[in-house]
């Protein structure tokens, strides 16, 4: 499987000729979800769902789908009638020839005073989980976890112990847009010392083969 990142929580999984992408939002590039054949969204938050990356890939392959949670599925159906599916907690289906699996329910806390919203993870082929904006953790042994690095919603002793608690093989940054070069290092010494797994990072567009 060749995983590629894109700008901010958007990857591209590939395998066998088909692309599965992930969370094509307004901080990833505007052809994020163009050549997919399968589109994944976790939650509605603009940064994660944008309603034209998503139509301008629906557009580009009229065999492409989407698959996400009600908020997401509600705001575009209807522009593309039996392509929009809605998934939760628990539910399983095959996307590009992908199996994926549901994770989670909820957005993981940004204040008290700021209503939660629902959030889902989807872990695919039983390796790569992608938890969108939560510290889910599957039931199963994960292999390559996209890492949400940095987030208003959490602090460095949260992502360390989400890796610790997960225990995958390796972990991706993701959700890093906001990551100054500052920062980076220090990120990147912390996690990768004290999380217990392999710390990566990719630059928008750098690929690498799991």
């Amino acid at each position: 499987m060749k995983l590629t990142k894109k700008t901010h929580a958007c990857v591209r999984l590939e395998r066998d000729g088909r692309s599965l992408v992930i969370d094509p939002g307004t901080f990833s590039e505007q052809d994020a979800a163009l050549g997919a054949d399968a589109i994944l969204v976790t939650h509605e938050h603009i940064d994660h769902f944008n309603e034209d990356r998503l139509r301008a890939g629906m557009e580009a392959n009229p065999a492409a789908e989407i698959w996400t949670l009600r908020s997401v599925a509600e705001k575009i159906s209807a522009a593309f009638p039996g392509r929009v599916h809605t998934v939760g907690h628990g539910d399983t289906f095959t996307a590009a020839g992908f199996d994926v699996q549901v994770h989670g329910e909820l957005h993981a806390v940004i204040h008290p005073d700021i209503p939660r919203i629902t959030n889902v993870g989807y872990l695919v082929d039983g390796s790569v989980f992608h938890p969108g904006d939560a510290l889910t953790v599957p039931d199963q042994p994960v292999e390559t976890l996209m890492l949400p690095v940095m987030a208003p919603w959490s602090k460095i002793s949260e992502v360390i112990d989400y890796v610790r608690e997960v225990k995958p093989q390796r972990a991706y940054d993701v959700h890093d847009a906001l990551l100054t070069d500052l920062a980076r290092p220090i990120y990147d010494s912390q996690i990768g010392s004290l999380g217990g797994a392999e710390h990566l990072r990719l630059t928008p567009g750098e690929s690498a083969e799991l």
